[in-house]
């Protein structure tokens, strides 16, 4: 396949575009939530089986480990270098916290480019990196993960992008397999087992959307159907009649929407409500967090609409910690930097000679992060213990706690 350096279109038509201020959300985020997603046309990971060979080197635990950071720092975007900031901050507070673990921990400013990424991750093997923690974009990820192989180094990358996941690459961002996995789980607990999918005709949505259908059987439910739209207010009109025609049919339990485009869930929920499609009469359930940003608790189609998140009690601790010592709220993706420093420092803490290889990663006890319980698979992909919530009376609300065991990871 080939990848382009595309970003998402924004959500308009000529004459009736969006408010003014969603086109300014969509435009600040637009390359980030792209980039994410687009992956390298051979990635790492496709050769590789989950019971593939040991990668990375035997450590010595007395001696400090050596981690590079590449963090997305130097690009003059406002959004990026707050976001580099974050993670970098975040990694220097997991060193500081691995008591009984040395960290060296080395942060390049490796921009956004896949170019500048790879020249960095050869930097720091160069200078004697053990394992690199980055970067973020999927892309750049799968490449830097083609160079560090012949050089024996694992990469935990930012990403939550499950197609570049296997060999030496390892995603740590939050992946659409394993939002859809619980909430898919959830539903069935509750009798929603016919599961309409809504989803983007861009990248993320249909990843997104391959997802749902995958949780759909993993958790024994029934696919009810599925409808794609392009991302623009046109494409959503002319899809609604559609939606709310299955919606009604008596057939269908649950819609559940990928809706990743920040301006996509506000519009189409308000249309599909307006035609009377919403929760709790016909369970409506997203890829994204509802609750954020803030403005969204007081929507009133959104209200006990279902969507997965972090440990709220954990992740709430780690942010007043981040605000108190750096002086701003740290950016929601900074907890992944915690949790990669603080899974390696944990393995080297057990004095573990492999803690840095494949075996050494993938431990089955799993570890605990700024969000609550992970688990590194062999795979490269990852599974993560999150919560249910929705936002009921403008506030949210959690219906189904987080696991804080890997039992509660399952298999």
């Amino acid at each position: 396949m080939s990848a382009s350096a595309t970003t998402r279109p924004s959500l308009g038509r000529p004459a009736t575009g969006l408010p003014t201020g969603l086109r300014h959300v969509l435009a600040r985020t637009a390359a980030v939530v792209s980039a994410l997603f687009l992956a390298a046309c051979d990635p790492v990971g496709s050769s590789q089986q989950a019971s593939g060979p040991e990668i990375g080197p035997l450590i010595d635990p007395s001696e400090p480990v050596r981690v590079a950071l590449l963090a997305p720092a130097g690009t003059g975007s406002q959004d990026l270098e707050w976001l580099a900031r974050s993670l970098k901050n975040a990694a220097r507070m997991a060193a500081g916290d691995a008591q009984g673990a040395s960290i060296d921990l080395r942060i390049y400013d490796s921009g956004a480019s896949t170019e500048s990424a790879v020249a960095q991750a050869n930097a720091a093997a160069d200078a004697g990196a053990q394992i690199i923690l980055g970067p973020l974009f999927a892309e750049g990820a799968n490449a830097v993960g083609n160079a560090m192989m012949p050089r024996n180094i694992n990469v935990l990358t930012f990403s939550n992008n499950a197609q570049i996941a296997g060999g030496n690459v390892f995603i740590l961002g939050n992946s659409f397999e394993t939002i859809a996995d619980r909430l898919v789980g959830y539903g069935m607990t509750q009798g929603k087992r016919n599961v309409l999918v809504v989803a983007e005709d861009d990248v993320a949505g249909q990843l997104g959307g391959r997802a749902i259908e995958t949780a759909i059987a993993r958790n024994g439910a029934r696919m009810a159907g599925r409808v794609n739209h392009p991302v623009s207010i046109s494409g959503i009109d002319a899809v609604t009649s559609q939606i709310t025609e299955a919606a009604q049919s008596g057939q269908v339990d649950a819609v559940f929407m990928t809706a990743n485009n920040q301006a996509v869930l506000p519009y189409l929920t308000q249309q599909l409500a307006a035609a009377g499609v919403r929760s709790p009469g016909i369970q409506m359930m997203g890829l994204t967090r509802w609750d954020q940003p803030g403005t969204r608790l007081g929507l009133p189609q959104l209200a006990e609409g279902w969507f997965a998140l972090p440990d709220q009690g954990m992740q709430r601790q780690f942010e007043a910690r981040y605000a108190q010592a750096h002086g701003e709220a740290p950016h929601q993706l900074a907890s992944l930097a915690y949790d990669g420093v603080a899974a390696i420092a944990s393995l080297a803490r057990d004095g573990r000679r492999n803690a840095l290889t494949t075996s050494g990663l993938t431990q089955r006890a799993g570890f605990t992060g700024v969000g609550g319980i992970f688990r590194l698979q062999r795979d490269g992909t990852i599974q993560r213990g999150l919560a249910v919530g929705t936002i009921r009376g403008n506030q949210l609300v959690v219906l189904d706690p987080a696991p804080r065991t890997a039992r509660g990871l399952g298999s």
